[in-house]
């Protein structure tokens, strides 16, 4: 499992990446998407980007998917979603924080999985 962070302009922005990355990247969401704040992603992102965030973000949201650090990032890879979107590996030493907020976040309202649960 992974945990994937994105960062987006825009409510339709992140909406059309969390498509994508079922869509075209073929990621099994586990759960629902939450929203978290800015503030809290901050030092995830400045980590990983080795640089300041761009200011213009208003929104971050947490998704899980069923597919491990790796084979999610090479999938992501390929293709170019219209938000900023990071996968934290268990071996960020915030990844149990982000696991700690994604479960007392509140869920990301307005998105629907295109994918029939297979379980």
């Amino acid at each position: 499992m992974a945990l994937i962070l994105i960062r987006a302009m825009n409510k339709k922005k992140a909406l059309n990446c969390l498509a994508d990355l079922e869509r075209h990247a073929k990621l099994n969401i586990i759960g629902k998407p939450k929203s978290v704040s800015l503030e809290k992603v901050y030092n995830v992102t400045k980590r990983v980007i080795k640089q300041n965030p761009r200011d213009d973000i208003k929104l971050a949201i947490l998704v899980k998917v069923e597919q491990n650090t790796t084979d999610s990032i090479m999938q992501i890879r390929k293709i170019h979603p219209p938000a900023h979107v990071i996968v934290v590996s268990e071996e960020y030493p915030e990844y149990k924080e982000l696991m700690d907020d994604y479960n007392k976040s509140k869920v990301f309202d307005g998105y629907y999985s295109s994918k029939k649960n297979k379980k």
